[in-house]
């Protein structure tokens, strides 16, 4: 499975930026995909994640800011960043999990999202 994520750039506080991921490879029917974010000296976190049935999850701290959405058909998973802050700021990386006997991480290479007046 590979995963490619655009979208990433500097923005004002109160911003928005739309970050795609295109992912390829060996797709299961049953999967997650979501997006993590690792800012400087952290760990990465999650920020949103969206399941093969369409259900979602956000940290509490991009919720109601952020949306997570996915096309099926194109294999590609979005986050609408909105009202951006300065702690958003990181590098965000986009997570594929498969399911079949067991989950199976992959990740794209980062993109980074830099909000800074």
């Amino acid at each position: 499975v590979q995963l490619q994520a655009s979208g990433g750039g500097l923005v004002q506080p109160g911003g928005f930026l739309r970050l795609s991921c295109a992912a390829s490879g060996s797709i299961f029917s049953i999967n997650d995909m979501g997006w993590y974010r690792q800012a400087p000296g952290e760990q990465r976190e999650l920020v949103a994640v969206i399941r093969s049935g369409g259900s979602t999850n956000y940290a509490a701290s991009v919720k109601g800011r952020f949306t997570i959405s996915r096309d099926d058909a194109k294999n590609k998973v979005y986050l609408q960043m909105n009202s951006l802050k300065p702690e958003d700021t990181g590098v965000f990386y986009c997570n594929l999990r498969n399911y079949h006997y067991g989950a199976y991480d992959y990740w794209g290479q980062g993109t980074q999202v830099t909000v800074s007046s």
